[in-house]
């Protein structure tokens, strides 16, 4: 099967009052995507972090981008369609979008990807982590994103 898959007990993960969504997303191969009008762009093999929001059913949301069959709409959308692209994680957060993704460390390497709509300055909402690190060890246990010093974690609070 081609397009994102996902464990599904990640899918399933309680979310509360969240309107935020992060993926983590494992690219395996350097890819060449055209997304829709946006343009043609190279995704270089590695980790990324795409967040998101619905204002409505989150959870709806969430499912629809993990699906193989649907209709291709957002700039996410067309990435995960790819094969070798895998969803690993799925994080869901009460914080606002764009606070969210401007503490999320990481490379950006399509501007205005996934932020067509951003007011905040965000630059894109898709981000290329450092190769070295999982997405486990970026987020750590459930205390939600961490910021990264020359390849080691910034612990907040300790």
């Amino acid at each position: 099967m081609s397009g994102a898959t996902i464990p599904s007990a990640a899918a399933d993960a309680p979310f509360g009052e969240a309107r935020t969504y992060q993926l983590l997303i494992r690219v395996a191969r350097p890819l060449t995507v055209t997304v829709g009008r946006f343009g043609t762009f190279d995704f270089p093999a590695g980790w990324y972090v795409y967040t998101g929001s619905a204002k409505r059913n989150l959870e709806a949301r969430v499912r629809r981008h993990l699906s193989a069959h649907k209709t291709l709409r957002w700039h996410i959308d067309y990435l995960l369609a790819q094969p070798g692209v895998a969803v690993r994680e799925v994080r869901r957060f009460a914080e606002p979008e764009c606070a969210l993704n401007q503490r999320q460390t990481g490379d950006i390497l399509i501007p205005g990807f996934g932020a067509s709509d951003c007011r905040a300055g965000c630059g894109s909402h898709l981000k290329r982590l450092p190769s070295r690190l999982s997405f486990r060890a970026y987020f750590g246990r459930d205390r939600g994103p961490r910021r990264f010093v020359a390849g080691c974690s910034a612990r907040r609070g300790r």
